[in-house]
């Protein structure tokens, strides 16, 4: 299953090369063409899946895995024992690209990467969004 408008599909398909860094039969993991530090490499299925939620419990347990091992080799090349996994669902989160990816990103001392800002809760507003959410679980 892929969306042929879906420029991880076409790299999947072979029709846009990459910098591959690790493969297996459904699993690609490659060097990001604007990477925060050297090394940062997305780690995707080969299968077309949007989001978080749209993926299989059991090929998101295996795509975990294989970014484990590629993390395990960008911060031994990138000289560092920090880095970052991130991963964003839908453009309102920063997804750029609709297709599940993780990016591994190593860090480096002063390398300048900030993140969000850290918000606070009202007083009881924490223990009603824990309730409500808890309460859909």
């Amino acid at each position: 299953m892929s969306d042929d408008n879906c420029i991880f599909c076409k790299i999947v398909n072979k029709e846009i090369p990459c910098s591959k860094v690790y493969e297996n039969e459904k699993i690609l993991a490659f060097l990001d063409i604007a990477p925060v530090n050297k090394g940062h490499t997305l780690v995707i299925p080969k299968k077309h899946y949007e989001t978080l939620l749209d993926m299989p419990d059991n090929l998101l347990a295996e795509l975990m895995k294989a970014a484990k091992k590629v993390a395990k080799a960008v911060i031994k090349v990138a000289r560092t024992d920090g880095f970052n996994v991130i991963q964003s669902n839908k453009a309102t989160a920063g997804q750029v690209v609709p297709h599940f990816h993780l990016h591994i990103i190593p860090r480096q001392t002063n390398d300048g990467l900030k993140f969000w800002p850290q918000g606070k809760y009202e007083e009881g507003e924490i223990e009603q969004i824990a309730k409500d959410i808890s309460a859909l679980l």
